[in-house]
């Protein structure tokens, strides 16, 4: 699967370079001249990496990031900006950012700097801490927030959670789920899985107002 990056640049013709330099590369990309459906996307779709102009119509961009990032946004981020100052970078790197680039800028060092952090995130999410809306899975205290509010989960909900969250969006059928976070589909039923996702879903959402995890009749379920 290709590498999604999601860019956010006003000028047009320089997000249309961006785009074209980095699908040369072989990388996905999906671009905005503002921010108005970023968030949007970034829960939508498996996001890699963001690209993040700072002078942008309607917000800053290193707040957008940063509004992002205590909203538990844990996905790098390159700022790319004219903001060059040494008190700017450092408020973008303060603000979020996991590299910072100047304009004007070579093409070649930003597909250098684009793979260079790619590779040292690539196990982040294994590692830290992976969000999808407002939950928020902390895999070192092995604890779940759901909007800033620490929620109480078995094991098995726990691993179950990140198996869904890891595949966003993806229907994952009752054997997968047995095989990957029960690790074994021979002498389970079908039963246990649908058992535990009710469990689940009434700790994550109690009054079924934000429909998480949703029910694909005949195959299996999907978080979105």
């Amino acid at each position: 699967m290709r590498t999604n990056i999601v860019i956010v640049e006003d000028e047009e013709d320089l997000l249309e370079l961006l785009e074209y330099t980095l699908q040369k590369e072989d990388f996905e990309t999906i671009g905005f001249l503002n921010t108005k459906n970023v968030a949007q996307i970034l829960d939508e779709e498996d996001v890699d990496l963001l690209i993040m102009d700072r002078n942008l119509p309607g917000v800053e961009g290193s707040e957008f990031v940063a509004k992002l990032r205590d909203e538990g946004l844990d996905i790098p981020v390159i700022f790319l900006s004219a903001k060059d100052s040494d008190e700017d970078i450092e408020h973008g790197f303060l603000s979020g950012g996991d590299d910072y680039i100047t304009k004007p800028f070579n093409m070649k060092e930003l597909i250098l700097r684009v793979r260079s952090l790619l590779k040292r995130t690539s196990k982040k999410v294994h590692d830290g801490k992976i969000a999808f809306r407002d939950l928020l899975l902390d895999k070192n205290s092995r604890t779940l927030s759901v909007s800033g509010e620490k929620v109480e989960v078995t094991k098995l909900e726990f691993d179950l959670l990140d198996e869904f969250i890891r595949n966003k969006n993806s229907v994952l059928e009752r054997d997968y789920l047995l095989e990957n976070v029960w690790g074994d589909s021979e002498n389970y039923q079908y039963k246990t899985v649908n058992v535990a996702i009710n469990r689940l879903k009434e700790k994550i959402d109690p009054d079924k107002s934000k429909d998480y995890i949703q029910t694909v009749r005949g195959v299996g379920y999907k978080i979105c």
